[in-house]
C-alpha cells in the first residue's frame, strides 16, 4: 500500500515558516548539547525537515564528528540537502539518509540523538521502539533530545495562525488546528496560505496524523526501555532530556 506524504504540499512552504520558533529552539538545543556527557560520536537529527537542526548541531558543535540526518519525506529531504551541499562546513561532515525513525540503520557509540517537532509521527510502537533503540545506541553519558508539545491527549485544538513569513513581495501564513480521531491521536489540519497586497493568492489544506501521550505515560514507556526522562530548559518549548539509567 501507497503511504501519502502530507509534505508533498506542504513542504515549500515549512523552511520559511519555521523560522520564528527556532529562534528560541537552536539556542535552547545547542545549551542541551553542551550538556551532554559524552564528548565524542555522531549526532543523529531524526526527522531532520529542511535542516535547521543540523545547522544548529553543527554550529553547537563545531568539529568533524559525523551528523546523521534522517528525513524520509522527499520534498523536504531535497531542501535539506540542497542546504547540505551548499554549505562547506555541513557538506563534510552530514549524511542525509532518505529513511524514517523506525528505519533508519544507525550505528552504535551516539553521542545524541535529537527528535524534535516529530514525536507526534510516531504511532505508539515506534516511539517505543524509538526509546529501546536510544537505550541501545547511545554512547555512556550520551542523551536523546526530544520536545513534547499540546495537545497531549486527544482534544480540539481551535484554528489559530502559527506563523507567518514575508518573502520578497509575498506573504505566508500557516494556520493549524486539531480534531480528535482516535483513542491515542488527533488530525491536524494546517492551511498554508500566500497573499500579495493582502489579497489571497493560493491556500494548501493539508492533514496529518498525530499520536499523542501524557507527559506521565512518556515518562513511563522510557523508564520501561531503561531511560530516565527530566524536563529541560524553557517549559514552553517542551524539551526533554533522556539518558540511559545509571549514567
Amino acid at each position: 500500500m501507497t503511504v501519502l506524504d502530507p509534505y508533498e504540499r506542504s513542504a515549500e512552504y515549512l523552511h520559511p515558516l519555521t523560522a520564528g520558533a527556532w529562534q528560541s529552539l537552536a539556542p535552547a538545543l545547542t545549551g542541551l548539547l553542551h550538556a551532554v556527557e559524552a564528548e565524542a560520536g555522531p549526532v543523529v537529527d531524526l526527522g531532520a525537515g529542511t535542516g535547521r537542526g543540523v545547522a544548529a548541531i553543527c554550529d553547537a558543535l563545531p568539529g568533524d564528528e559525523p551528523v546523521i540526518a534522517v528525513e524520509p519525506s522527499a520534498p523536504m529531504r531535497a531542501v535539506l540537502l540542497a542546504r547540505v551541499h551548499d554549505a562547506p562546513e555541513l557538506r563534510s561532515r552530514v549524511t542525509v539518509l532518505a529513511e524514517d525513525a523506525a528505519h533508519a540503520a544507525l550505528p552504535e557509540g551516539l553521542r545524541a540523538i535529537v527528535a524534535l517537532n516529530m514525536l507526534g509521527h510516531l504511532p505508539p510502537a515506534e516511539r517505543r521502539a524509538l526509546w529501546a533503540s536510544a537505550a541501545q545506541r547511545l554512547a555512556p553519558g550520551g542523551a536523546l533530545i526530544v520536545n513534547v508539545s499540546p495537545p497531549t491527549r486527544p482534544e480540539r485544538v481551535p484554528r489559530t495562525r502559527m506563523a507567518s513569513a514575508t518573502v520578497g513581495a509575498l506573504h505566508y501564513e500557516g494556520w493549524a488546528s486539531a480534531e480528535p480521531s482516535g483513542d491515542d491521536e488527533v488530525t491536524w489540519r494546517m492551511d498554508y496560505r500566500v497573499l500579495r497586497d493582502g489579497l489571497p493568492m493560493s491556500e494548501v489544506t493539508v492533514d496529518y496524523r498525530w499520536w499523542v501521550a501524557s507527559e506521565s505515560e512518556l515518562a513511563e514507556e522510557t523508564s520501561e526501555a531503561g531511560l530516565v526522562m527530566r524536563p529541560a530548559g524553557d517549559p514552553q518549548l517542551g524539551l526533554k532530556l533522556l539518558t540511559r539509567q545509571g549514567d
